[in-house]
């Protein structure tokens, strides 16, 4: 039995598979662009459950059907040889296995239950930070990160989780420092620099985060498609702000779906919500919509997270594909018909659907009924408090369109009051206010 770079032990005789291992976890905290590295650690121990159980792991953060068919083989041999596992590893084959079924509240209690014992396994740290953050858990996503940091102080990777973390709980200026000093130690950081990011963004610090991010640019390149792209758009948000639509758009072309992975949902998500983004504004995106269809076609059945399916319907829509939209709502129903736990998928995702639909062809009145009720309860279906503010957006846009102009000015009155500033706030839509 030897030990990682964590210094946790790992079920192998073999050296060779924890310098995979090792790199794997080197790659997942850094968002690398070679996960798959991980494979390489099982060709040289086949019997290592540990190995395995990242590969699962791995392919079900893709987030799509056939990378769900991949994680499979991996997650049973993982459990094959998790007899002769440790307790930690056997936790998270544990945890891997729950994700794979959907029980994330199994999920994220074997990764507490990891971070208690094990407190310097950072790579299950991380997994309960994912699904913290698609429950819409901000407490949990900060609290699993800030018990292991006595364990691991001066590590930079659970620095910059802790500084997204204290972020979406809005201790914005905790979230800042931790994240400054994330980089201190590693420059190269992008979750860290990211977290800064959103600090500047809900600050209304414009250009001080362009200035930020920009000057990261160069790091980028060894991240994997979602982080890069990510970042990108992080940036494409803040020249949002300015009204600078070119430059956004050119951003779109050359780093958000220019270098996208087109299949990956993730990427896909970043690149409908820019382009709704733009035509709130009153920006023609051209045949941007058209150009996204083929890969949205794959996910009409998938339903893997609710945050998701909202963005698909909505790009479905703009492209024209009534009919494929319908397909999709259906196919939503009947998943949800069939979960234990529907709650959430029912009461907001459902309607939040239904809502963004209507919007996106032109339905303003039907958009307002939907949307209004299920308002408060979005963060149920994740995403962060900047991706979510889309859909504020969208369902002010609604009451401007519907010609329902004193009710528009109050909402655009309490974001002023909980933003501070009015930079997100759609020029076009302004406009239409002044002239009311």
């Amino acid at each position: 039995m030897l030990k990682d770079s964590q210094g946790c032990e790992v079920t192998t005789n073999s050296p060779r598979a924890i310098a995979f291992i090792d790199d794997f976890t080197r790659q997942s905290l850094s968002y690398g662009n070679n996960a798959e590295t991980i494979l390489r650690a099982i060709a040289l121990d086949p019997k290592c459950a540990y190995a395995y159980a990242h590969a699962a792991a791995h392919y079900l953060s893709l987030e799509s059907a056939e990378a769900r068919l991949q994680a499979a083989p991996y997650l049973q041999a993982a459990k094959k040889y998790a007899a002769t596992a440790t307790e930690r590893e056997q936790l998270y084959i544990c945890a891997i296995d729950a994700w794979a079924t959907g029980t994330i509240k199994s999920a994220i209690s074997y990764h507490e239950e990891i971070a208690q014992k094990f407190p310097r396994d950072l790579i299950s740290v991380q997994r309960g930070q994912y699904h913290y953050f698609y429950q819409g858990n901000k407490e949990g996503l900060l609290n699993i990160a800030q018990k292991v940091l006595p364990a691991s102080p001066n590590n930079h990777y659970l620095q910059g989780m802790v500084a997204f973390g204290l972020e979406q709980c809005h201790k914005l200026e905790e979230a800042e420092a931790i994240g400054r000093q994330a980089l201190e130690i590693n420059r190269y950081d992008p979750w860290a620099q990211h977290a800064v990011a959103h600090v500047m963004e809900s600050l209304g610090r414009i250009d001080e985060g362009i200035a930020w991010m920009s000057s990261f640019t160069d790091t980028w390149e060894n991240c994997n498609s979602m982080l890069y792209t990510h970042n990108w758009w992080h940036i494409a948000l803040y020249y949002l702000e300015k009204g600078d639509t070119k430059r956004v758009l050119e951003l779109y072309d050359r780093h958000i779906w220019g270098k996208a992975w087109h299949e990956s949902s993730k990427d896909q998500v970043g690149a409908i919500s820019l382009l709704l983004r733009l035509e709130l504004r009153g920006v023609d995106v051209g045949d941007r919509w058209e150009q996204l269809t083929p890969y949205l076609t794959a996910r009409i059945h998938e339903h893997t997270l609710p945050f998701q399916d909202l963005h698909y319907v909505y790009a479905l829509a703009r492209a024209g594909k009534v009919e494929l939209v319908n397909e999709m709502l259906f196919s939503m129903q009947a998943y949800i018909r069939k979960l234990p736990h529907r709650k959430t998928w029912i009461e907001v995702a459902l309607p939040a659907s239904l809502g963004m639909k209507a919007h996106a062809t032109g339905d303003w009145g039907k958009a307002i009924t939907l949307l209004s009720p299920i308002l408060s309860r979005l963060h149920e279906i994740g995403g962060s408090h900047a991706q979510r503010d889309l859909f504020e957006q969208v369902y002010l846009d609604a009451w401007l369109r519907n010609e329902q102009n004193h009710q528009a000015l109050q909402l655009l009155e309490k974001r002023v009051a909980k933003r501070r500033f009015v930079a997100s706030m759609p020029l076009t839509n302004i406009g239409l206010l002044q002239a009311s």
